[in-house]
């Protein structure tokens, strides 16, 4: 079943080339089906690269899903253009009143700042709080991952030596919850961060279980004991270039910056990177809306607030 995205959106030809099922608009105007109302809290300054990213995955699963996509209201991008966002991004202000069946905030490049010194601090607060009244599910990636954890359970981040950054094995530690279904014991992810959290304070409280970890990334995917928030540490929505394009961009501005670790081909960078990882990234975004979303939220959406409090069942 396809996404159902505005006609317009550059990511509609982008999927369409790659053979992803999209819907426009118009066309799921026509039908007689409640699609799963997604919204995305896109904190990454390269926005239409995250959107496509994200729909990609989103997009290979047998679900019709419709999209939202959001911005922060108390910051303007520097990176995207203003006509752009206002045709097809919204405000947490557009949507207060509105329920969504799951809700995505991305990463953001702010992870050396303190929390409460990121200029949308506040906002992204009032984000995460509606996002637990309004959404069955969110699903955090990276710095929204540490955010929430932050936020929700005091767990803060601290600084690395050097930064994560490349391809890491990662290794599951329960084999039999649903999100990891059809997952294999060792999968890759991409890592591109500067701060971590502690595995020792996750395990201290009750209500987090962690899914998958190593010793080089720390825990790497762990969720909330009712499944209404899901936390992914690195980013495996990424392309095949995109640690490329970070890695460059930092050699041409002169910074010490280290090769990717098991990224390009013979760690050549003049080579092509290998894709590794997005089979698993498929299966987590599907697994998160099969068995954390679509089995569990209303049909009618209105009915969503009441139901949210009781969690996913195990």
């Amino acid at each position: 079943m396809p996404v159902k995205i505005p006609d317009a959106l550059p990511a509609t030809r982008i999927l369409t080339e790659e053979n992803i099922f999209v819907m426009t608009e118009n066309r799921s105007a026509a039908q007689d089906i409640r699609a799963l109302k997604i919204a995305i809290l896109n904190l990454m300054p390269t926005k239409e690269k995250t959107e496509t990213q994200l729909l990609r995955l989103i997009g290979n699963t047998p679900l019709q899903i419709e999209i939202t996509l959001l911005r922060t209201g108390t910051y303007e991008s520097k990176n995207t253009d203003d006509d752009y966002l206002n045709m097809f991004y919204r405000t947490l202000d557009d949507v207060m009143d509105e329920f969504f069946d799951g809700v995505i905030i991305t990463g953001a490049p702010v992870e050396k700042l303190d929390f409460t010194d990121v200029i949308y601090w506040n906002e992204l607060k009032r984000v995460m709080d509606w996002a637990d009244s309004r959404a069955f599910s969110t699903l955090y990636i990276c710095w929204a991952a540490q955010a929430c954890l932050y936020y929700r359970y005091n767990i803060d981040k601290h600084p690395l030596d050097e930064k994560l950054f490349g391809v890491f094995t990662t290794n599951l530690t329960d084999r039999r919850d649903k999100l990891l279904r059809g997952f294999d014991d060792h999968f890759i992810v991409p890592m591109s961060r500067h701060t971590t959290v502690d595995t020792e304070d996750i395990e201290k409280c009750d209500d987090l279980i962690v899914l998958a970890s190593s010793e080089e990334t720390g825990v790497a995917l762990l969720r909330s004991r009712d499944g209404r928030r899901i936390f992914a540490t690195g980013h495996s929505e990424y392309d095949r270039d995109t640690l490329a394009h970070e890695y460059f961009r930092d050699v041409n501005k002169g910074l010490d910056i280290r090769l990717p670790r098991d990224y390009f081909a013979n760690n050549d960078p003049s080579r092509e990177p290998v894709l590794r990882w997005h089979a698993h990234a498929s299966l987590l975004f599907s697994n998160w809306l099969n068995y954390f979303v679509y089995q569990e939220t209303p049909f009618e959406l209105s009915k969503l607030a009441s139901r949210a409090k009781g969690g996913i069942k195990a």
